[in-house]
């Protein structure tokens, strides 16, 4: 069931958070999102194949599944786009995602061609026109990915932050908004200490979203943070992380000796 996060009457942003099958213990849990404005759209983080279903069912409220402009993708992971080859059937779509993992993309088609429907993002980011609006495609570098980008839509005031953000909630709870940050703090440690690269993105990542009016952030994992306050203490937080190598000691890379 999508949940309505924007919508002025031309300009429309849903997200799905329980897509995901909860019964499948396996399946991490993950957001997906829809942006339409103007008879045109895209998907942000589409998913893989159990997701499909229930996007394609929500965007024809709003346009043809064939007038689907993009997939803008953060990264290539399979929880991201592992259904692109169902879009490429069902839509004229491109895809967008860092130069880095255009050529990556192709493995989870069928082995036709279809290069001329990959865009390779710049490290330094674009400007995407999407109907009346255009979106942004901001660096988000090692928040995961080496080559990784974050979407800013400036009609909504929401960002896609991609990984950055995660919290680890059940499926009843991902589609709850934050407004008290605090108390979900012990949530999304875990996983940012792991899984984003360095503390030295993070304050860039800072300094760079502060010049931007964002009402909501919205990651592809777990709950979103919604109002001024709730995005700036989480702005706030992510500048100040210490996380991936930066934790890193020798006691790290040692060799092994138990057997699995």
């Amino acid at each position: 069931m999508a949940v309505e996060l924007y919508n002025d009457g031309n300009h429309v942003v849903h997200a799905f958070y329980d897509l995901v099958d909860e019964k499948t213990d396996l399946a991490v849990q993950c957001n997906q999102f829809l942006i339409a404005d103007s008879g045109h759209g895209a998907l942000v983080d589409p998913g893989g194949n159990m997701t499909y279903t229930g996007l394609l069912m929500d965007m024809q409220k709003y346009f043809s599944s064939r007038d689907l402009d993009y997939i803008l993708a953060s990264h290539p992971d399979p929880d991201i786009i592992a259904s692109v080859n169902k879009w490429f059937v069902a839509s004229n779509c491109k895809v967008m995602i860092s130069s880095l993992w255009t050529r990556f993309v192709p493995h989870f088609t069928t082995g036709r061609d279809v290069s001329n429907r990959i865009i390779g993002i710049p490290d330094e980011g674009a400007v995407i026109p999407l109907g009346q609006c255009k979106i942004l495609a901001l660096p988000g570098h090692f928040m995961h990915a080496e080559g990784n980008f974050q979407f800013y839509d400036p009609i909504a005031r929401i960002l896609f932050s991609g990984d950055l953000g995660t919290s680890l909630v059940s499926h009843e709870k991902a589609d709850e908004p934050i407004t008290d940050f605090a108390s979900h703090v012990p949530y999304m440690i875990g996983f940012h200490k792991r899984y984003i690269v360095t503390g030295k993105v993070c304050r860039y990542w800072a300094n760079m979203v502060r010049q931007l009016d964002i009402e909501q952030v919205v990651p592809q994992h777990g709950c979103r943070f919604v109002g001024k306050k709730a995005v700036k203490d989480f702005i706030d937080w992510v500048e100040q992380l210490e996380c991936g190598i930066d934790l890193m000691t020798q006691n790290n890379y040692t060799i092994p000796n138990k057997p699995i």
